[in-house]
């Protein structure tokens, strides 16, 4: 419900006035994580990705389906039956490539091929095939739904690489966001005390206190905030504008943000603390997709390298007029079958083995450097969080020591101690200070977001 009353706020509204505090909305990081998973296009597309290996394991397992099979042909000229040929069957498929077969004939005609010649009542034949030689432990229905199992495990591994990429991209639009509104509320503040400046010296140029060429510095201070206050509600429309790319309604419907939602400026540093585990690496998506690319092409190399058999396929069939004898053999009747071939020189099976090879060692160096890549970019990235957190300590303390110069300038002006001119370089140096601090606190964050992209775990927030 509070998504939904959110939501209702992302509304086509210019972003030229900022609204009264009373009326102001903000929106947290997370609620506005959970908006980019609900409703994104690229999230969508990701779901998809599950829904075609799921389609493709389907297709494979099809490969196992039974099957029935009719042919029935028949010639009749001049008053005469030539013949009429009825064949009809039954298949089943098993796991190692053995296929069990139900069959009936029924022929006649005067001009029947002697071998096609059955019984007034049909003939029926029930029996199996039997690959002794290739095909046996493996084949391409075999290898079609072995991968096919793998690619959907792969898909998910994808999948959850897909949207933690569009996580990231998000994730950074939002706090870069919010540094641009807390650099806008900076200015706005800076602002008011140069117009409140400017309107204290210029009552005391009327009153004889101050000289006219203090009006002139208090005056340009102000122009220089006025200037700088319009640079940060142009950075932070732009910003808005960048993060409304995320936002969608369930419909496929672009959503743009409301003149008075605004990002919340909670602390999240201490919500997005990473602890790694020892086993982090191994089941990362990108190396469990590059683990599952491995073992489908293992199963590539096997069926190949099954093609350097001698194809060899035996058939047995046990045959009756009645049917009710099927479940009692006689091995008097049968027809029995063989078939053998076998390429001389097998260039193209030796091929085609040694490209599948090939491919298995180049995804072997795939998971070998995508492994390393990972390890070392984690390491640069904690090494990267730890010299951040003791920056942004250190620039904490240098913003108060710059406010309490400002503070104690502002005092000696007030006492006559002081000029227009030194206040407004302390000024100056604090804005420029507090500047840096909002862009290391962003930047802080930034790589926190960047180190849970690195570990797939954005998902998590």
């Amino acid at each position: 419900m509070r998504i939904l009353g959110i939501s209702i706020l992302f509304i086509l509204l210019p972003l030229t006035n900022f609204a009264q505090e009373s009326d102001t909305l903000y929106l947290e990081f997370k609620e506005y994580l959970d908006m980019v998973k609900a409703n994104h296009p690229v999230v969508k597309q990701a779901g998809l990705l599950l829904e075609s290996a799921d389609a493709n394991l389907q297709k494979a397992r099809g490969g196992f389906d039974p099957k029935l099979e009719s042919n029935y042909d028949r010639k009749e000229f001049k008053e005469t039956e030539y013949f009429d040929i009825l064949n009809a069957g039954f298949k089943i498929p098993t796991w190692y490539g053995i296929e069990l077969k139900a069959k009936y004939e029924n022929n006649s005609g005067e001009f029947l091929n002697p071998q096609n010649k059955v019984p007034k009542d049909g003939l029926f034949a029930a029996g199996i095939s039997i690959p002794v030689g290739q095909g046996l432990f493996i084949n391409e229905r075999m290898a079609a739904l072995k991968q096919a199992k793998v690619f959907r495990k792969q898909s998910q591994a994808e999948q959850q690489l897909m949207l933690n990429e569009i996580l990231y991209e998000a994730a950074t639009a939002y706090f870069e966001w919010q540094m641009s509104y807390r650099e806008l509320k900076l200015f706005q503040d800076f602002r008011k005390n140069a117009a409140f400046r400017f309107k204290g010296v210029k009552t005391s140029f009327e009153a004889g206190d101050k000289p006219a060429i203090d009006t002139v510095e208090a005056q340009i201070s102000f122009q220089n905030r006025r200037l700088e206050l319009e640079q940060a509600e142009l950075q932070y429309i732009k910003a808005s504008l960048k993060l409304g790319t995320f936002l969608w309604q369930e419909d496929n419907i672009p959503l743009e943000l409301g003149e008075n939602l605004f990002p919340t400026q909670k602390t999240l540093e201490n919500n997005l603390d990473i602890v790694l585990q020892n086993e982090e690496l191994e089941t990362h998506p990108k190396i469990r997709s590059l683990n599952y690319k491995l073992e489908a092409l293992e199963y590539e190399k096997r069926l190949k390298a099954n093609k350097l058999l001698p194809t060899l396929d035996l058939e047995y069939n046990f045959l009756t007029e009645d049917y009710e004898q099927l479940n009692s053999l006689n091995y008097d009747e049968y027809k029995f079958g063989l078939k053998f071939s076998l390429p001389l020189f097998l260039r193209k099976e030796r091929g085609d083995l040694q490209l599948s090879r090939i491919k298995l060692e180049n995804a072997g160096f795939d998971l070998y450097s995508g492994r390393l890549e990972l390890r070392n970019k984690i390491q640069s990235i904690q090494e990267q969080l730890k010299s951040l957190e003791n920056q942004n300590k250190m620039m904490n303390d240098l913003v108060s020591s710059y406010r309490r110069m400002l503070e104690g300038e502002e005092r000696k002006l007030e006492l006559g101690e002081s000029s227009i001119f030194l206040v407004n370089s302390r000024e100056n140096s604090l804005i420029t200070a507090r500047q840096k601090q909002i862009k290391l606190q962003n930047k802080l964050i930034q790589t926190r977001i960047e180190l849970l992209k690195v570990l797939a775990r954005l998902q998590e927030i």
